[in-house]
């Protein structure tokens, strides 16, 4: 379920079955953060393919409403965490509060407008959120992908019509 309105567009089911393909099984006790979640798609795929725990961040009201429903529907309110508020603040606030730390797949999926993906990426660039094995998937536009920062190396990038997929992994900083 989707949240009603035009604010929110959720990953297709195409982009979604593709991105899980190339991500294969989870690893025991694997931890997804879904950043820009809305109604909440990708941590709710990542927790029915075996993630041990997701954590959803968005800020839209509505987006919370039909995420709470979907998780409580799927019956994944023990596994699943949400957090109401701006997606970079609140990974601030994860970094200062030790709260959380060690994310294996982190999927950031803001509104195709604006910066946002860039900015994501430059924070999560810091490492002090991932996990030693972590892979970022960004997803945007064709016409704005978001360019390596820190700690994180691009590693792929898939292309499905207008939208794209950008792996992200650990490297060098």
């Amino acid at each position: 379920m989707a949240p009603a309105g035009s604010t929110t567009r959720p990953t297709s089911d195409r982009v979604r079955e593709a991105l899980f393909n190339i991500l294969g099984p989870p690893s025991a006790g694997m931890v997804a953060l879904d950043l820009f979640a809305g109604a909440g798609a990708l941590g709710l795929e990542a927790l029915s393919r075996g993630v041990a725990r997701a954590v959803f961040v968005d800020n839209s009201k509505s987006a919370l409403r039909t995420l709470r429903k979907n998780i409580d529907t799927l019956g994944f309110s023990e596994s699943s965490e949400v957090h109401s508020g701006d997606a970079l603040r609140t990974l601030d606030r994860f970094a200062r509060t030790r709260m959380h730390c060690g994310f294996h797949w982190v999927f950031v999926d803001p509104p195709y407008a604006g910066d946002l993906a860039t900015l994501a990426i430059d924070r999560l660039g810091r490492g002090d959120l991932l996990g030693d094995d972590a892979i970022v998937v960004v997803e945007h536009d064709r016409r704005t992908a978001p360019a390596p920062s820190g700690c994180l190396i691009r590693t792929d990038e898939r292309r499905y019509g207008d939208t794209v997929l950008s792996f992200f992994k650990l490297g060098d900083s």
